[in-house]
């Protein structure tokens, strides 16, 4: 096993958990590490797709645009998450990293013909797929039916456990998009998410320090307060 994927968070939890150790020699012969300032954008909506990512580091924003130029931010992708849709061949999203990202790319080709030969990597990206499924339902019903105050507590909740899903009653995190966004992601104003993210502090459920990081004394009360069974 090629030394770099010893410690890879992807070489555990994401994709590259189900290859040998001949096919993550095979994979880092053709993979190129990449570091990714936060708002830089690593594909565009309607581009070639010519590779594919696992996401080592980070959180990725993923947005779709209207043909009249307005834009929604659609999901958002975490350390060990597959980046890209495979037997694609142009993106229908864009992705952009939230926040300073590393990812290891390869090439479309050499994936494409690992998952012909190897079917439990075919069916870890369709767990993944269903997953991701699963996610957009739960974020339809908090759109749809949520309190701003629930909204506000489900994207902080879904933050926390992404960033840290080994945390125990508590944990801290930087706020990976910026009020603008998360308020476009929640289909409120910046003011209502401004003015929720107070009431929360103020009912001690978060306590918040240099404007973006986030700290969850108790994650059970974070989720209740997302309107979560």
């Amino acid at each position: 096993m090629p030394k770099v994927c010893r410690a890879c968070e992807a070489r555990h939890g994401g994709i590259c958990s189900v290859l040998t150790g001949s096919q993550l020699a095979e994979l880092n012969k053709h993979s190129n590490r990449k570091s990714i300032d936060g708002g830089t954008e690593l594909v565009g909506q309607g581009e070639n797709i010519g590779t594919y990512s696992n996401i080592v580091r980070g959180v990725v924003k993923l947005s779709k645009m209207m043909a009249d130029g307005r834009q929604q931010i659609v999901g958002l992708q975490f350390a060990p998450d597959f980046l890209g849709r495979p037997f694609s061949h142009e993106s229908s999203l864009t992705a952009e990293a939230a926040t300073n990202t590393e990812v290891c790319a390869f090439p479309r080709a050499v994936l494409e013909r690992m998952i012909a030969d190897t079917p439990e990597l075919e069916h870890r990206l369709y767990d993944q797929s269903l997953k991701e499924l699963d996610e957009a339902r739960d974020w339809m019903l908090t759109l749809g039916r949520k309190t701003a105050r629930e909204k506000v507590a489900s994207f902080l909740h879904l933050i926390a456990t992404h960033v840290d899903p080994d945390a125990g009653d508590g944990c801290e995190f930087e706020l990976p998009l910026s009020r603008a966004d998360i308020a476009d992601f929640l289909g409120l104003t910046i003011e209502t998410v401004s003015r929720q993210m107070t009431k929360l502090r103020k009912d001690k459920i978060i306590l918040v320090e240099n404007n973006r990081h986030v700290i969850v004394p108790d994650i059970e009360n974070l989720n209740e307060a997302a309107g979560n069974d």
